[in-house]
């Protein structure tokens, strides 16, 4: 991966120019600084992907349909995704994470809050999405997703191991994974965290997706799962709590008084067929997320409004700008993208197209093609890897 640069931005069509040094916006160019020139185009803050599973990068390529097909969200987890990520090994994880964060970055999206989940692949998966990352120069938050569902406490003791395991870089943060309340035991929860707070980091769970999840927290005793999470001390101030479909309103609010990051997932949402998060508009604290759909946040943020303006939520619009704050909290930086001390996170549109990306003051796209990787060979790879990832999945 190249050094960063101190560099210029602009000027752009409408005179505006971005200074870029040591990773952040400065108010200055230093005297070294190397122009980006983008007359023609416009200067913009890169989009922030706040919940997503880049294990899913594959699926594009000719995942086959389930069968029998799903009838609810259990099933789709049971018969699409929990097969999927069971399949995964090294050579068809790195190919799916290359995959999606290649396409990422060409459709204007620097960083990435990935939620990793891969049963037979505990161990260093983390690394490999980390070493993808770090080879194609996205931002990312990683965490891995303890769960019990296949092998018990001892599978989500290695994937809380994974979490503590890996070791940040300037570009990369990891957090606390849990996969969902329903999937774990109170121990888990608990140990999750602790280990929040050995690390000085936050958790990252899906929360209230489907109401299975509000039901088996109630069956456990609890008001719901946000409650159950909060009681056994899994939520620490900054926390991403994804989905949050079926949370009331007062839940939401109490969210808000923990200091939680909601994120809602409008496509994935539509196409599990979970509802619509209405009472999110409850919060100042919702970032947009796609929950493993490709990370085109244009596309994700047109379904939204066009379900917002349906639902009455008038607080949609704020939701993908909501995700420069929840990042800036996990690296320290100023949470208004664009602003002197923000991260140096810089998308050039032309004509609506992402023709340069910047992210921590490296270029990764220039001319609207990647620096450091070729989508050609990389389409080529996941198209391999996902042949052999449907062959084993079939098996399963």
């Amino acid at each position: 991966m190249a050094l960063r640069q101190s560099l210029l931005i602009g000027p752009d069509r409408l005179g505006r120019t971005v200074a870029v040094a040591a990773g952040r916006v400065v108010a200055a160019p230093p005297s070294d600084a190397t122009q980006l020139p983008c007359r023609d185009g416009e200067i913009a803050a890169g989009a922030v992907c706040a919940h997503t599973h880049l294990y899913s990068g594959l699926a594009p390529y000719g995942m086959p349909a389930p069968t029998p097909a799903p009838q609810n969200f259990l099933q789709i987890l049971e018969r699409v995704w929990w097969k999927l990520d069971r399949a995964l090994d090294a050579e068809s994880l790195r190919a799916a994470a290359m995959d999606y964060v290649a396409r990422a970055l060409l459709a204007g999206t620097t960083t990435l809050i990935d939620h990793h989940e891969s049963p037979h692949l505990i161990e260093g998966s983390l690394q490999i999405l980390a070493q993808v990352c770090e080879e194609l120069g996205v931002r990312a938050l990683l965490c891995y997703g303890a769960s019990e569902r296949n092998s018990g406490s001892e599978e989500a003791k290695r994937g809380l191991a994974e979490c503590r395991r890996f070791q940040a870089t300037p570009l990369v943060r990891g957090l606390v994974g849990l996969h969902a309340s329903f999937t774990v035991s109170d121990e888990t929860i608990r140990a999750a965290g602790r280990l929040a707070a050995e690390l000085g980091s936050v958790v990252h769970v899906h929360v209230a997706e489907d109401a299975a999840d509000v039901a088996d927290a109630v069956a456990r005793g609890y008001a719901g799962p946000l409650e159950r999470l909060e009681r056994l001390g899994a939520l620490p101030r900054g926390s991403v709590l994804a989905h949050g479909v079926h949370l009331t309103g007062e839940q939401v609010c109490h969210s808000d008084e923990l200091g939680c990051w909601l994120v809602q997932n409008p496509r994935s949402n539509a196409a599990n067929r979970v509802g619509y998060a209405a009472n999110l508009s409850a919060s100042e604290h919702v970032a947009l997320g796609c929950d493993g759909w490709n990370a085109d946040m244009q596309e994700e943020q047109q379904l939204l409004f066009t379900l917002a303006m349906e639902q009455g939520d008038r607080k949609a619009a704020a939701r993908l700008a909501h995700g420069h704050a929840l990042v800036a909290q996990r690296f320290g930086s100023e949470p208004l993208p664009l602003q002197v001390g923000a991260l140096g996170d810089v998308v050039v549109r032309q004509d609506g197209a992402v023709r340069h990306m910047v992210v921590d003051g490296r270029v990764v796209v220039r001319e609207g093609r990647l620096v450091f990787g070729d989508l050609a060979a990389i389409s080529g790879e996941a198209q391999k890897q996902a042949d052999r990832l449907w062959t084993r999945m079939a098996k399963l």
